[in-house]
């Protein structure tokens, strides 16, 4: 059986800079990009979102958040006209505020 160490072996001869950089190359090909949304799904969430704030019904909300897309549970606590946000509070009562552009998908749903 041959013990190879991969990676281990050539960090030795690397400088600390370079060793920086390659974690950090690795670190950034994990981050996902922000999609796109048409038309459609964007009415589809709003008539879910209306639905949900005036029925005071637990969402699924999925956002985009450092370069990472994060899931939400929660009620929506109210939409703030001059920042664009929502502010959804948890289970926990903790408080997210979650930019109305960074929303990819919002469901409904049953507790």
């Amino acid at each position: 059986m041959i013990r190879d160490r991969g990676r281990i072996k050539w960090t030795s001869m690397m400088l600390p800079e370079h060793v920086k950089l390659l974690r950090d190359w690795v670190k950034e090909d994990g981050y996902e990009q922000k999609r796109e949304m048409d038309e459609q799904q964007l009415e589809l969430m709003n008539e879910t979102l209306s639905e949900a704030i005036e029925f005071d019904q637990f969402v699924t909300i999925t956002h985009y958040q450092n370069r990472n897309y994060e899931i939400v549970m929660g009620k929506i606590h109210y939409w703030d006209e001059l920042t664009h946000k929502l502010h959804v509070i948890d289970r926990f009562e903790e408080v997210h505020r979650i930019s109305i552009n960074a929303i990819a998908d919002i469901r409904i749903t049953n507790v």
